[in-house]
């Protein structure tokens, strides 16, 4: 054969055989579901990525299809269960329980008015705390990282959490979590409430996250404190709830779980 040709042919194979490879390799990587991606994984920004990073991992929550645990407060104990994909939800007390099916939220009371709160208000109001930083990568969410702020005497970076409109019940709610600058574990919750009321609420309230527990891989609270506020910042504990019991697993709860149950009572939203 000609050398030039032989050469030729050398070269064609060489061609070949490379772009079989990479075809090869793009095969492989397609093979990776796209619905076991979080879709709006790459909006969240770096520094809420460190956070959640610094509890776990996001994936690892994204698993997880229910949540229980026991919630400490003045010697009385409330079970709470959530079915974390759709956010039903079952609060158990000794006198009351209160749920959420999906649809509607209902009571039961062992005795009259022993139940005296808002369910509608409180059914996912713990969950919620109890289940940052990974609540924030909900669907909905806008973010703005905020300039670093003292609390307490240590300066701490923040993330401003706000809704579209109509996600939740009260879409004009806020938040921040203050993280620490170098671990990026979350110390502080800022929040107002906007529940039942149109206009946006400007009164800050505070939870300090000063004590974690993990659970199947990520770092849940253990304590939650609440602070008295002066001048827009915490000053003093006043109040807190211990977490204990608490389990995260990747099973399904069974749907007559949060059914009504019989004798309860169906609370219409106002």
């Amino acid at each position: 054969m000609n050398p030039l040709r032989l050469l030729l042919v050398v070269c064609l194979l060489y061609i070949s055989c490379n772009e079989q490879k990479r075809d090869d390799q793009s095969v492989i990587h397609d093979t990776v579901s796209i619905s076991d991606i979080n879709k709006t994984a790459l909006d969240y920004p770096v520094s809420l990525k460190q956070v959640f990073r610094a509890h776990g991992r996001i994936d690892q929550w994204i698993d997880m299809r229910s949540l229980t645990f026991d919630m400490l407060n003045q010697n009385k104990v409330e079970t709470h269960t959530i079915s974390l994909k759709d956010r039903r939800t079952k609060i158990e007390a000794e006198q009351w329980a209160i749920g959420f099916d999906g649809n509607e939220v209902w009571k039961l009371e062992q005795s009259q008015n022993a139940y005296r709160g808002d369910p509608v208000f409180y059914y996912n109001l713990m969950f919620y705390f109890y289940a940052m930083p990974f609540v924030l990568a909900d669907e909905g969410i806008i973010y703005e990282e905020l300039k670093a702020t003292e609390l307490e005497g240590e300066v701490f970076e923040g993330i401003r959490i706000s809704y579209n409109e109509g996600v939740g019940n009260s879409s004009k709610d806020e938040y921040i979590l203050y993280y620490h600058p170098e671990t990026h574990m979350m110390t502080w919750l800022a929040y107002t409430v906007t529940y039942n009321d149109d206009q946006p609420n400007k009164d800050w309230r505070y939870i300090k996250y000063s004590e974690w527990q993990e659970v199947n891989g990520l770092k849940l609270p253990k304590t939650l404190t609440w602070y008295t506020i002066q001048d827009g910042k915490p000053i003093q504990a006043r109040n807190y709830r211990n977490f204990e019991n608490v389990t995260l697993s990747e099973t399904e709860i069974n749907d007559s779980f949060f059914e009504m149950p019989e004798g309860a009572t169906k609370v219409i939203r106002n």
